[in-house]
Formats: structure tokens, C-alpha cells, sequence
């Protein structure tokens, strides 16, 4: 199947534009609606296959953890690069764009903490995992390793949300069933000052 390179531009973009979310294709095929029509969603899927194949694009799974709540845990994967300066390309940002674009730029670092965590992991057979449930509550990072210990990390940029990162943290801990699952070997927070 051949591919139109401006279209391929195109969906590397609207991509870019949902880094670190968990965007459906729908979402991203109405970002491709544009002076050229609109772009179907199988066509669009077709692109994302053939990008994920090439290794430009990773998702993030969810974690399948074992809750007390009865909460619906949602299962969409989070949409990555396998490197976030591909998304800063296909977007055309530079530092003073990204800098004037905070929420831009957080999820890129957040993309940037997993692509790292995805590296390392790999040495310790561990997966690099997401959770987020109907209520909202989001976990960016769990890892989990082949024997089941798993751990959970918040990613922010600023300085200014640890607190609530930390407090978000607590909250999903006490969600999860530590009986069936174990506790956490540990939480934590990343943030770009260390």
C-alpha cells in the first residue's frame, strides 16, 4: 500500500497534537479534517499500523491491577513516540513555542520520562504501564515486573504540583487491592528540578 507523504506529515501532527493522552483514532481523524477532507478512520489506522511498524509510534498500555473499588478501570492506551523530540518536529515547536505552551509541554516531558523508563526497563523485564479509571484518577507511570512488583509514578513539570501529585498518588494506592496484588515497591514523583 503506498502512502501520500504530506498526508503522512499530516497524521505525524495531529499525532504530536495528542502526545501522552489517551486519544481514540476518531479524535485524531477529525484533527486530519482539514483544506484536504477528511481522512476515514481505517485509513487513518492504516498510517498508525505502518508508523508503529517502522517503531516512530508506541503505545502505552493500561495496568490491569486488581482494585477494591468498583470503579470501571478504562483500558485505552496512551499514544507515544518512541522518542518525543519526533513530536516536537512534526509540530514544528521550538523552545520559545514550547515554553509559551505549558500543558504542551508537560505531556512532552511526561513522554520523555516513559520513553527513559521504556530503556531502562527493558534491562529488568519490566513494563512500562498506565492506569486510569472512570472517576478520573490517573496514574502516569506504573511499572511492573515479570514476578508482579509494581510501582507508580506521577510525572510533572512543574515544581508546583507535587503536592497534588503526591496526594493523587496516596489515593490510588488506597484503591488498589494490596491483598491480591501486593503493595507498591514504592510511589513517587518525577519532576523536571530532580
Amino acid at each position: 500500500m503506498s502512502r501520500d507523504p504530506a498526508r503522512v506529515a499530516r497524521v505525524l501532527r495531529a499525532y504530536a497534537r495528542h502526545v501522552s493522552t489517551e486519544a481514540s483514532t476518531s479524535t485524531i481523524a477529525a484533527d486530519l479534517d482539514g483544506a484536504t477532507g477528511a481522512v476515514h478512520r481505517d485509513t487513518l489506522s492504516d498510517y498508525l499500523t505502518a508508523l508503529e511498524r517502522l517503531l516512530v509510534i508506541e503505545e502505552q498500555p493500561a495496568w490491569a491491577p486488581h482494585l477494591r473499588s468498583r470503579t470501571r478501570v478504562r483500558n485505552a492506551s496512551k499514544r507515544h513516540f518512541v522518542d518525543p523530540s519526533l513530536a516536537v518536529a512534526a509540530l514544528r515547536a521550538s523552545p520559545e513555542h514550547l515554553l509559551k505552551a505549558p500543558v504542551l509541554f508537560g505531556t512532552l516531558f511526561e513522554s520523555l520520562v516513559v520513553r527513559d523508563l521504556r530503556v531502562f526497563g527493558q534491562a529488568f523485564d519490566t513494563q512500562v504501564l498506565h492506569d486510569r479509571d472512570d472517576t478520573g484518577l490517573e496514574v502516569d507511570v506504573v511499572l511492573e515486573s515479570a514476578n508482579g512488583r509494581w510501582a507508580a509514578l506521577e510525572v510533572e513539570l512543574g515544581s508546583g504540583a507535587i503536592d497534588a501529585a503526591a496526594a493523587s498518588l496516596l489515593r490510588f494506592r488506597q484503591k488498589v487491592d494490596t491483598d491480591r496484588a501486593g503493595a507498591p515497591a514504592f510511589l513517587a514523583v518525577v519532576t523536571a528540578s530532580g
